[in-house]
């Protein structure tokens, strides 16, 4: 063990270090721990909102969407189908018909956006319509009389309705007769009821096969939109072109970070933001460390003047303070990884700060600790220490050993 350390571990486990001197050491290591817990928890909030928010949105939406420029119907997208299924990082294309119409049940209604699917390509029967808490999505893939509808859980809530319930869908692209533009409306039938985990999906979407919301608008064989699915969700912006050419002319691609490009934008400088504010109280801590050094250095001036006088050198009295603030900080900074990464996993696992879904989208905050802000909040809880012992220990060099021991 090297002679700076030694002499450094001897100051930090001296039982001569009392009153005021040790109150200081233990606010000193428990202020670096709070900060480390306070940065821990609000990137591990951040980090939660943004991957529940791609997680759910992305399970309702695609991740590159193709659509004719004018907003017209695509008629030949039996065709497209297989030209954007052959770009390399496109694992699945889906055609889909959105409109928004008026769900009623009895008194009580509601405007939803109305998306007809092919069963055997939708991505969403792989994710949140795979597993439905009442009734099935089977009923879309077969030819029934009244066609089938899934509902979300709040939309089902609001209207009454379960599972084997008609309910009346109304079109507002109705047909035009000699009193003017009279509504189209049809009966649906309720098979199943979805939780896709997020609120605007939940309570606003329903779905229905795609051929049953062909006959409901009497636009033919025609869809809106025509929905990839790509293996690296990041790389949407990079296929945009791609799938423009391979679309051909009058289509545009849009990645899913332009759909929801303000959302992830304002969680990107929350997390920014977050971190400088909170990071000031590691920063605050930091100052408690040179505090403590340069009153250790006054208390411990008899030491150096002797430890010096038997040859130490300048840089070895230095290293001994240095040593002794940053072990100080890096106990702070181990005890608020710790405490900061299970009061996370407690919180994710028993959703202790519940939400209301209306205004922020989802039940409860999520929590997801990441290991690379583990990492990068530790250098910076160890960087500020080491930066609060330079003075105190560049003071400690400057004691005149004769000076100190001349009466001693």
């Amino acid at each position: 063990m090297r002679f700076e350390w030694l002499v450094a571990r001897r100051y930090l486990r001296s039982k001569r270090q009392r009153g005021f001197l040790s109150v200081i050491t233990v606010i000193a290591v428990a202020g670096v721990a709070a900060g480390v817990i306070s940065l821990v928890l609000a990137l591990a909030i951040n980090a939660g909102f943004r991957q529940t928010f791609e997680e759910r949105l992305l399970g309702a939406t695609a991740h590159l969407s193709v659509t004719l420029k004018d907003a017209s119907g695509i008629r030949n997208y039996r065709e497209l189908v297989p030209k954007l299924a052959a770009i390399p990082g496109v694992t699945a294309v889906s055609p889909a018909l959105y409109e928004t119409v008026l769900l009623s049940s009895g008194s009580r209604a509601q405007g939803v956006v109305l998306k007809g699917i092919e069963p055997a390509r939708a991505h969403e029967l792989g994710s949140f319509l795979a597993h439905l808490p009442e009734g099935s999505a089977e009923p879309l893939a077969s030819e029934r009389q009244t066609p089938p509808l899934l509902i979300g859980r709040e939309l089902a809530q609001r209207l009454g309705v379960f599972v084997g319930d008609p309910v009346v869908v109304t079109s507002p692209q109705g047909r035009l007769t000699p009193f003017g533009l009279v509504p189209k409306y049809r009966s649906f039938e309720v098979v199943g009821v979805f939780e896709s985990g997020f609120y605007d999906f939940d309570a606003g979407w329903v779905y229905t096969s795609l051929p049953a919301a062909q006959r409901l608008f009497s636009l033919g064989d025609v869809v809106s939109i025509l929905e990839l699915r790509l293996a690296d969700i990041y790389a949407a912006e990079r296929l945009v072109q791609p799938a423009e050419l391979a679309a051909g002319a009058g289509f545009a691609a849009t990645p899913w970070t332009q759909h929801h490009r303000s959302l992830f934008r304002a969680l990107q400088l929350e997390k920014f933001v977050t971190a400088i504010f909170i990071g000031l109280i590691v920063f605050v801590a930091g100052f408690n460390i040179l505090i403590l050094l340069v009153m250790l250095v006054m208390e411990k001036r008899r030491d150096i003047a002797v430890l010096m006088s038997f040859g130490a050198h300048a840089r070895q009295i230095q290293r001994i303070f240095v040593l002794h603030g940053v072990a100080l900080g890096a106990l702070g900074t181990l005890l608020g990884l710790v405490l900061g990464y299970v009061a996370a996993w407690l919180a994710a696992s028993y959703q202790l700060i519940p939400l209301d879904p209306e205004i922020y989208g989802i039940r409860f905050v999520p929590f997801q600790p990441q290991l690379g802000d583990g990492v990068a909040i530790a250098l910076a809880a160890l960087a500020i220490s080491f930066a609060a012992t330079l003075y105190p220990a560049r003071r400690a060099t400057r004691i005149q050993p004769a000076e100190v021991l001349r009466y001693e």
